[in-house]
């Protein structure tokens, strides 16, 4: 029997308004935070609930942006891009580089190996934690970047399995074609391989830079200069519990550093899906 039109424009806007109820409801924080950046200071949990201001003030950006104890939010949001650039470049690099070794590669232990990356997955970061404090102590790492950055570079359990669900649905004769024509191992990864894999190389950009971007604990243990503070530390140093703090200038920067996480996942979104939606299939 067939289902008259009419009851499936209402079965279709039944469902329509309840998935926009759903996503105000997942949005209504950041878009009270957002608005509220608009907020003068004494509206901002004066209105309550309220979103939309009742008083438009727009200083609350050039004030907030001029940062605290003679330091502006440029050197903070330069110090955050600079630890998630070059610690994603790092981090999908290395992570493809392994996962090709552990799909294409056989090698004595391999098995083991890729046993114990997968269980690093399941070690809290909390046990590890003060080791690698003393270990970066000793290296005479504290208070740079290289504790948050140079980890990256030797690869990441995660995207290791990540790409090598997408290696292992490509077919084994593209090695074998490129090694008779005189490739090798690493001319068939740059070349072949590569080019193949990138939605999920993507993928892990996407998550990288957003681990690394909102990342607090780790600048929080191995860094102690103001000025080497990334966005996620100054946001929580403008607050001060013993002082009067500017919500409307606290929010208005909360809104900005969400700018470049915003921006990543709308330009990777296609990858995106595309990485997660395909991985583990044979082509």
């Amino acid at each position: 029997m067939v289902e008259p039109k009419y009851k499936k424009g209402i079965k279709t806007f039944i469902y329509h308004l309840l998935v926009l109820a759903g996503a105000f409801v997942m949005l209504y924080p950041l878009l009270w935070m957002f608005f509220s950046s608009f907020k003068p200071h004494e509206d901002v949990f004066g209105l309550g609930a309220r979103i939309l201001p009742v008083r438009w003030v727009f200083e609350n950006y050039p004030y907030g942006w001029a940062g605290f104890g003679g330091i502006s939010f440029s050197k903070f949001f330069s110090n955050s891009l600079v630890i998630a650039v070059v610690g994603t470049i790092g981090s999908v690099f290395s992570s493809a580089l392994v996962a090709f070794g552990f799909a294409r590669i056989k090698f004595k232990g391999r098995n083991f190996w890729f046993v114990c990356m997968m269980l690093t997955m399941m070690l809290p970061g909390q046990v590890t934690m003060i080791p690698r404090y003393i270990m970066f102590h000793k290296f005479g790492w504290i208070d740079t970047f290289l504790p948050l950055i140079v980890p990256h570079y030797f690869a990441q359990a995660f995207f290791v399995f990540l790409n090598m669900q997408f290696i292992n649905g490509l077919p084994k004769e593209l090695d074998e074609s490129a090694y008779v024509d005189g490739c090798s191992r690493f001319g068939i990864f740059r070349y072949i391989i590569l080019p193949l894999i990138v939605p999920s190389l993507a993928t892990s950009a996407v998550f990288s830079f957003i681990w690394s971007w909102d990342d607090f604990m780790g600048p929080l243990l191995y860094l102690n200069k103001p000025a080497l503070y990334p966005v996620s530390i100054a946001l929580r140093m403008y607050s001060d519990p013993t002082a009067l703090t500017n919500y409307g200038a606290l929010f208005a920067m909360s809104s900005l550093s969400l700018l470049p996480i915003l921006l990543i996942f709308i330009f990777g979104q296609r990858y995106l899906v595309e990485g997660i939606s395909t991985t583990g299939l044979k082509g």
